[in-house]
């Protein structure tokens, strides 16, 4: 190697391998190299102090009157209780693979090391760990968003918002606390030196895998009882009995808020934190690539860790300027967090790369990668997500043209209704597309496949916010319940109506990031699957990889079919649990008696725990059979045609579902007035056609759709952890 590629460029790790380095060759001390080994975990840390520093301000506020608290203590012990016996169930599951992957993983050959379990075990509890603390805490949050908003909306924002950035932030730190930790003792202590590096990478491949399998399972359990509990609680209680939204006199509302934390709390942060670690890892092992670590320069495989890192901060400062006036707009104040952390990430990235890329630039892939080509490629995954994310809000806003149609074909019936969402679903999935496909080539340009991964990274860079924003609708939507239910005066409703709405607004545009970088993120594992099963090419004309497309392409199918006959097989059970509570409880809908909400939380319990273990297990199962017994090409076209196929799926979902909900609600407060100038109020026969289009689309952009985007994940990170035995046996 030349000496301009070397003279001050090494970066050189701080281990204890036999390989001697002069200080003149160092572009850093000792110091500064083991404080960039130190600040991805102390990175985590400083996330889960500002976590708990926020949790203990949420505690202090107002909880409001005795019936609000009762309420939000019901939500509570029902969300916590769900956790409880989900987690008994994961546990089996997490330490039967951990011992599998233990046991074959000890042969110690390519790379292999039965570390892989540790990784594993740490991966799935940090995981399970975040949702349990972002859940408690956003059950606390809620109650008190009510609370203040009887005093405004700028201070029912910020503690509905502290309580979302509570959730983004745990997610965050205990994902790089525990990647960040795992690979100090990984690379500097079990596995030294360059010749190493990457047994210690595939080591934390399993950390990613861990996070992955509870990500699965969280946004299928939790999918499966929020939208169980809220089929029932509308077709019985809003269609048959004309109750309002939230009535305290519906059975099945107590579990539907339930589920609002369970899904769309737990789930979201299960989901964005496999994301998070998914995209950190793709990247570590396509680094693990690269030329200069030969001669000790690990900037290629530390740059992940340390971006991470710095997005922590820019998330962290974003936090701070999500507030609002009175009567000010919310969606400005949460645009200006999240959107502002992401272009200051973007600065930060460039003065990252340009300290930590080797000088002269680095071969990878075959390509001759510089700072500024990985910086560029941030940019262009940050720019993705982005677009996708805009594109997303537009199909499924009220008020645009999309959701428009919807309404206005709601005139004519449920049918019409169905088709006219159906349609936007389809339609929606053009634009997106383009853009994955635009910011894929971009990113692969300037950088290669590295540059796709760190692409991917660079959307999720900023999580904390990203996460807190998203988790702040459950939470707003929760207040709106409390406040119903509680019988609050109606400007209180009113407010958290406000935030809800946003609410809805930035979990579009959270779905569009979601979907974004799990399509980058599964490209970018993708490619370090065929690094690691030495695979240089995909043949298609090959008869066993064109049927692994085929199978890979009918799975996102099959799982979303098995998540929607769930989500259909629980509701029913929860339709006639309601209906027989009004036909059996005197005064029940005369509100003279309470019901029996126990009940309904414990239906949707019981069918989420039962019927998520089919589609997680077809996830982990598939490519381990299509690997072993097909090869490691079959199992590269299963994976192409999983991510195609799914990826698509999961915008059509995720969008018809958005579409549905939003076009209900156009016929709620004053009604919807149609092009031809006829109003439609709630109650009318359109509003009720919106309704059942809702509740159509509820199992879409709450179950399947979300789901869609781990099982990609998830299929590609197992196929990574099992290609170095697939290598091996083949």
């Amino acid at each position: 190697m030349s000496r301009r590629r070397t003279e001050g460029a090494n970066l050189q790790p701080y281990t204890r391998s036999k390989r001697r380095t002069t200080p003149s060759e160092l572009r850093y001390s000792p110091a500064t190299v083991q404080a960039l080994y130190l600040a991805p975990p102390a990175a985590g840390v400083l996330a889960l102090i500002f976590a708990f520093w926020k949790t203990a301000w949420i505690n202090r506020q107002d909880a409001g009157t005795a019936e609000m608290r009762e309420i939000a203590q019901l939500i509570r012990e029902g969300a916590m209780a769900f956790l409880a016996r989900e987690y008994k169930v994961l546990a089996v599951f997490v330490l039967a693979v951990a011992g599998l992957l233990a046991v074959v993983n000890s042969q110690s050959k390519l790379g292999q090391t039965p570390l892989v379990a540790l990784a594993f075990v740490v991966g799935a509890t940090a995981s399970a760990l975040s949702g349990y603390l972002g859940m408690r805490v956003a059950t606390a949050a809620n109650v008190r968003t009510t609370a203040a908003a009887r005093s405004g909306l700028a201070a029912a924002l910020a503690v509905a918002f502290s309580g979302g950035s509570v959730m983004g932030m745990t997610v965050v730190g205990l994902a790089l606390l525990g990647l960040g930790s795992l690979f100090i003792v990984f690379s500097q202590y079990l596995f030294p030196g360059a010749s190493h590096l990457m047994t210690a990478i595939n080591a934390l491949t399993g950390f990613s895998m861990g996070a992955s399998s509870i990500a699965l399972f969280a946004r299928v359990g939790g999918g499966i009882y929020t939208k169980a509990a809220d089929v029932g609680a509308d077709l019985v209680g809003k269609i048959e009995s004309g109750l309002p939204e939230d009535d305290p006199r519906n059975p099945a509302v107590i579990a539907d808020n339930v589920g609002d934390n369970v899904g769309d709390v737990a789930g979201m942060g299960a989901d964005l934190f496999e994301s998070y670690v998914g995209a950190i890892v793709g990247a570590m092992v396509l680094g693990a690539g690269a030329a200069s670590i030969e001669s000790g320069q690990y900037g290629p495989v530390l740059l992940p860790l340390v971006v991470s890192a710095a997005g922590i901060v820019c998330s962290i400062l974003g936090t701070f300027v999500v507030r609002t006036k009175e009567g000010g707009n919310p969606q400005v104040a949460l645009d200006t967090g999240s959107f502002g952390a992401a272009a200051v990430m973007a600065v930060a990235t460039f003065a990252l790369s340009k300290q930590l890329w080797p000088a002269g630039g680095t071969e990878l892939g075959g390509k001759l990668v510089t700072w500024s080509d990985v910086g560029l490629a941030t940019v262009i995954g940050l720019g993705t997500g982005v677009a996708v994310g805009i594109i997303t809000s537009y199909y499924c806003s009220l008020g645009k043209g999309p959701v428009n149609s919807v309404a206005e074909q709601s005139k004519t019936g449920h049918a019409t209704n169905i088709i006219a969402g159906l349609g936007v679903g389809m339609r929606s999935t053009a634009l997106p597309i383009v853009c994955i496909a635009g910011g894929v080539l971009g990113s692969a340009h300037v950088a290669g496949v590295y540059g796709v991964a760190i692409a991917a990274l660079g959307m999720l860079s900023t999580t904390g916010i990203q996460l807190a924003v998203d988790a702040y609708g459950p939470i707003a939507d929760n207040a709106g319940g409390i406040a119903e239910m509680s019988h609050q005066p109606p400007e209180v409703r009113g407010r958290t109506d406000r935030l809800d709405a946003v609410g809805n607004t930035t979990a579009a545009i959270g779905k569009g990031f979601a979907i974004g970088s799990a399509a980058m993120t599964a490209l970018a594992l993708f490619a370090a699957f065929a690094q690691q099963a030495n695979i240089n090419a995909i043949d298609l004309t090959r008869p066993m990889v064109m049927a692994g497309v085929f199978v890979g392409g009918m799975l996102p199918f099959l799982f979303s079919a098995m998540a929607m006959s769930a989500v259909g097989e629980a509701a029913m059970e929860m339709i006639q649990e309601v209906r027989r509570q009004f036909r059996e409880i005197p005064g029940l809908l005369e509100g003279t008696a309470k019901p029996d909400t126990a009940r309904c939380v414990d239906i949707s319990t019981q069918a989420a725990i039962k019927r998520m273990v089919l589609p997680g297990a077809m996830a982990v199962v598939t490519p381990i059979a299509c690997g072993f017994l097909l090869g490691p090409e079959a199992l590269g076209g299963l994976l192409a045609g999983c991510t195609v196929s799914g990826v698509l799926l999961a915008l059509f979902m995720s969008n018809a579902g958005g579409a549905w909900d939003n076009a209900k609600k156009s016929f709620e407060g004053e009604g919807y007035t149609m092009s031809d100038g006829s109003l439609h109020p709630k109650g009318s026969d359109a509003h009720k056609a919106a309704v059942v289009g809702d509740t159509v689309g509820d199992p879409f952009k709450d179950t399947a759709g979300p789901s869609l985007n781990i099982l990609i994940k998830l299929m590609s990170v197992v196929a990574l952890v099992i290609a170095p035995l697939i290598a091996l046996s083949s």
